[in-house]
C-alpha cells in the first residue's frame, strides 16, 4: 500500500490498524481488512468523529443524551472479531449493539448478524447508521437479551458487555462447533473467553486475554467486597 497517497481519514485508520490493532495480535488477515474497509468513523457519535481512530472508549452521546454506554476501543472490537474464529457462511448473535460498528465488522466476516440491544436510542442509533453504510446482512433488534435470545442456535456469539458468570442460556444457543466470545468477571479481574461447543452438552473454555469493560446491562453486578 502507498501510505503516501491515502487520504488524511484513510491515513488515520491506516495508522489505527498498524499502530494500535496488528501490536495487539490481531493479525487475521479478513479481520484486518474488515478493518479498513468498514468506515468506523460514521458509527461515532457526531461530535467526537475526530476520535474515531483514538485508542480510547467513546461515549456514546445520542442527540445531546448520555446513554452511558461506550464503544470500545478499536484494538478490542478487532481482537473479539478475531477470536469468534468467523467463516463466511456464519451466522452470529451480538448482545449489545451500542453504534452498530462491532456488528458492521461481524458482517464483513460473517453471512448474518442479529444484534440485540437493550437502548432504544442505541437501537435506533446503529440501525441509521447501518443503513447508512449499506450494512445489508446485520438485523438489529431490541429487547433485553442478558440470559440469551430466543431459541435459534447460532454458529457464533459475541457479548459486548462483560458478565460476572458465564449465563448457561448463551453456551446453549451455540450450535456445535460454535464458538461463544464473552468477558468474564467484576472489575479489576476480567478475563476474555471462548467457548466452544463441542456436543449438545460438552464446551470448552480458552482463556484468551484480560481486559475491563462495563458490564452488560441487566446483569446484576455483586457489591460485595472483600
Amino acid at each position: 500500500m502507498n501510505v503516501t497517497a491515502l487520504s488524511e481519514i484513510e491515513q488515520a485508520r491506516f495508522n489505527m490498524v498498524e499502530q494500535q490493532i496488528r501490536p495487539w495480535d490481531v493479525l487475521d488477515e479478513d479481520v484486518l481488512q474488515a478493518l479498513l474497509l468498514v468506515p468506523r468513523e460514521r458509527f461515532v457519535p457526531a461530535p467526537l468523529q475526530g476520535l474515531a481512530f483514538s485508542d480510547v472508549e467513546l461515549p456514546l452521546v445520542i442527540n445531546s443524551v448520555d446513554t452511558r454506554e461506550t464503544m470500545l476501543t478499536p484494538k478490542l472490537e478487532a481482537r473479539l472479531a478475531q477470536e469468534l474464529q468467523l467463516k463466511t457462511t456464519d451466522c452470529v448473535l451480538e448482545i449489545g449493539t451500542g453504534s452498530g460498528y462491532q456488528a458492521a465488522l461481524l458482517g464483513q466476516l460473517a453471512q448474518q448478524v442479529t444484534s440485540i440491544e437493550v437502548d432504544s436510542r442505541l437501537a435506533a442509533f446503529a440501525q441509521e447508521n447501518l443503513q447508512r453504510n449499506q450494512v445489508g446482512n446485520v438485523n438489529v433488534e431490541l429487547g433485553d437479551a442478558h440470559e440469551g435470545w430466543g431459541t435459534a442456535e447460532f454458529d457464533a456469539i459475541l457479548v459486548t458487555g462483560s458478565v460476572p458468570v458465564l449465563p448457561d442460556a448463551f453456551k446453549y444457543q451455540l450450535c456445535i462447533g460454535g464458538r461463544l466470545v464473552v468477558i468474564v468477571g467484576q472489575n479489576p479481574v476480567m478475563t476474555a473467553c471462548r467457548i466452544t461447543r463441542t456436543s449438545a452438552a460438552s464446551f470448552e473454555t480458552e482463556k484468551l486475554f484480560d481486559t475491563l469493560i462495563k458490564p452488560l446491562r441487566g446483569v446484576a453486578v455483586s457489591q460485595f467486597k472483600f
